[in-house]
């Protein structure tokens, strides 16, 4: 019923109580009960008159919001659009997956990366394009992400599909919901192959003009003896940093990942670490705890230099890990020996 013809009821009703008012019967009590009516009537008739001014009221106040829902939805709209390209169109591989690692959302530049249409990714895990070796450690990480809020680096060997593998560095952000659930990982993915080859060129040729260098300077052998345990997954850099410092008559023990490295710690005692940040299994910042832990039980302490190719490693993230000093790969040979021997206590 539309506003007029509520209008026009109301007003049918009034007449009839007017006619009812000159028609009614002389007897007194009658009179009186009928006027009695008639005023219950009325008084009906003005609360049903409030009850329609308020619903009018009511659906202009509804209509206004209607409208400005209309625009928040309109809003939201060119928003999630907006979000969606930046998303879709993004130079860098972008996946969202969920708990598991199941692929709920790929970008183009992740099918370009993975040699697949990124409808086809949807719905598959991403384990699926991890190297087979590192599946296990894969979903290691994954299950520690329930008990971790911060972005998570990783770096991991990636087979696309009917492609040459590369070394992948995964940026791995949680997702979690009101009651702190882990619903889901936001995962963005670079090919670091190209930066690693260029790492290490960079690495050989300092090798190629520094070493020769080094070896016909006269240095005092005050680091002679000491012994040095260095950590690296890549061997070029483990046979440069190992000539530098053998160069100064420091003995090194080079191994090529976290587990090694407990191993020669079971065996014997070093006076200095020395590791790689950056690890395809475990990292630097792995190795460290279990140093430190097992310092704990043997009532050892050894001072530890974190060492990485990469420009934008943080120092400050090393030092509260546990290492002592820090520097870069491409550092100069005299940099790494005054590091060592700070380490060492013999500056």
């Amino acid at each position: 019923m539309n506003e007029d013809e509520f209008t026009r009821y109301i007003q049918i009703i009034r007449q009839q109580i007017e006619a009812l008012h000159r028609y009614t019967m002389h007897s007194p009590t009658q009179q009186q009960m009928v006027v009695e009516a008639l005023e219950e009537i009325a008084c009906s008739l003005e609360n049903l008159q409030l009850l329609q001014e308020q619903m009018q009221g009511s659906l202009e106040t509804m209509e206004v919001i209607q409208e400005e829902l209309l625009q928040q939805n309109e809003y939201l709209a060119k928003q999630r659009q907006r979000y969606y390209d930046l998303f879709e169109f993004a130079p860098d591989a972008s996946l969202l997956t969920n708990a598991q690692g199941i692929i709920l959302e790929a970008n183009r530049a992740a099918g370009e990366l993975l040699n697949v249409l990124p409808s086809f990714l949807v719905g598959k895990p991403l384990v699926n394009f991890v190297a087979e070796a590192e599946r296990s450690v894969f979903r290691t990480k994954l299950n520690q992400l329930s008990s971790v809020n911060s972005v998570q680096e990783w770096e991991i060997p990636i087979c696309p599909r009917r492609g040459q593998s590369f070394d992948a560095s995964l940026m791995v952000a949680p997702v979690r919901d009101s009651f702190n659930s882990l619903v889901s990982l936001r995962i963005s993915v670079w090919d670091v192959t190209k930066y690693k080859q260029a790492n290490l060129q960079q690495l050989q040729a300092a090798a190629t003009q520094l070493l020769p260098l080094a070896a016909a300077v006269e240095l005092p052998r005050s680091l002679d003896g000491l012994q040095v345990l260095f950590v690296d997954d890549e061997a070029d850099a483990r046979e440069f940093i190992t000539a530098v410092l053998e160069q100064h008559g420091i003995s090194v023990t080079a191994v090529g990942s976290v587990g090694e490295a407990l191993e020669v710690l079971e065996r014997s005692r070093p006076d200095v670490i020395l590791s790689d940040i950056r690890m395809p299994d475990e990292d630097g910042y792995a190795l460290i705890k279990k140093v430190r832990a097992l310092e704990a039980q043997k009532g050892w302490q050894i001072p530890a230099g974190a060492i990485t190719a990469y420009l934008a490693e943080d120092r400050a993230k090393a030092i509260k890990a546990g290492f002592q000093s820090h520097l870069h790969k491409l550092a100069e040979p005299t940099e790494l020996i005054a590091m060592v021997a700070q380490l060492a206590g013999r500056a």
